[in-house]
């Protein structure tokens, strides 16, 4: 974007931003957080196109006087890491929410084929799961314990391995969105077939609600980010296949700031993740019914309010014009 046309679709709103200093406007603070996010996103974007610009000296006065008012009684470190979760990624979520309902359309999509396909070819277990795996499993259910996989490792080890494992592959389903969504959709598939193939090879068994109530302990979460973060990378390929106004470079700028803090803020979940497969699964034979149900619920519960629920309400607090400019 040319730095003339930024300066005009911005004025307006940075010189109400000046009449609130110089009128010495009071605001709540979550009113000061929204309007520095804002500064803080028109200042990045000059900072990179912009560098030498009075335009970015501007932004950065401006900027800076926002940041005293909302840091003078906090530390900066601990205001931003709360900031990040309350505002920057529901806001990043919400501008990207049709990329997001995409990715869990293919995902589920994906996990139909894997049961279609389970059904009509008996190999398609084995050429998914892996022979070892298939037929551990089964002595694991000729032996009265089908979920006894969990119980193989060390718990903190394997909440280690895990975790880092699910960041890693949250990652790998963003960053390959750069080949033009077709990384994302790939990983998407995958999991999405593994998932349907494993339900069916326990559906057959007669087992499903046992591998449902076990895995969705974690998977809830789980899966749910695996979604998220493909729907990140949809984020990230669909900048350069459709750039709209911008210019690749610049859509790709922005679409990367935007779907990274997405990526980034499903850190916890998955740890979170990690922890229940590590420390609460392994004890499913010890726990009733209504412990799985409820650790479940909850999951998917937080899913809901975090990620659709929650950036909503956001922007009917805050407003659609504030909102577009973060």
């Amino acid at each position: 974007m040319r730095e003339i046309a930024f300066i005009k679709q911005n004025a307006e709103k940075w010189e109400q931003f000046d009449q609130i200093i110089k009128n010495r406007q009071a605001l709540s603070p979550d009113q000061l957080s929204d309007l520095y996010l804002s500064l803080q996103d028109d200042l990045s974007y000059a900072r990179t196109f912009y560098p030498a610009s009075t335009t970015t000296k501007y932004l950065n006065e401006l900027t800076a006087h926002f940041h005293r008012k909302i840091y003078k009684t906090k530390s900066e470190r601990s205001s931003r890491f709360i900031t990040f979760w309350r505002y920057e990624v529901p806001y990043a979520v919400l501008r990207s929410q049709r990329q997001l309902f995409y990715s869990l359309l293919f995902f589920l999509l994906s996990i139909a084929i894997g049961v279609v396909s389970s059904a009509h070819d008996e190999d398609f277990v084995r050429l998914i799961l892996g022979d070892s795996y298939v037929d551990m499993t089964i002595e694991n259910i000729r032996k009265g314990d089908p979920m006894a996989v969990y119980d193989s490792m060390h718990r903190t080890g394997m909440f280690i391995a895990i975790s880092s494992n699910n960041i890693m592959v949250s990652f790998i389903t963003y960053l390959e969105g750069i080949f033009f969504s077709l990384g994302s959709y790939y990983q998407l598939f995958r999991n999405g077939i593994m998932v349907g193939v494993f339900q069916y090879f326990f559906y057959e068994r007669d087992l499903f609600w046992t591998s449902f109530s076990a895995i969705f302990l974690h998977g809830a979460l789980e899966l749910s980010a695996i979604i998220i973060a493909g729907g990140a990378g949809i984020v990230l390929g669909n900048s350069l296949l459709f750039p709209g106004t911008y210019s690749r470079k610049d859509a790709l700028v922005e679409a990367g700031k935007r779907s990274l803090k997405i990526v980034v803020g499903l850190i916890p979940v998955f740890i979170t993740a990690g922890f229940i497969e590590s420390f609460i699964t392994r004890l499913y034979n010890q726990m009733p019914a209504f412990i799985h149900i409820m650790i479940i619920g909850s999951s998917i519960a937080f899913i809901i309010w975090y990620f659709i629920i929650y950036p909503h309400q956001l922007a009917k607090k805050h407003g659609a014009a504030e909102i577009s400019a973060l």
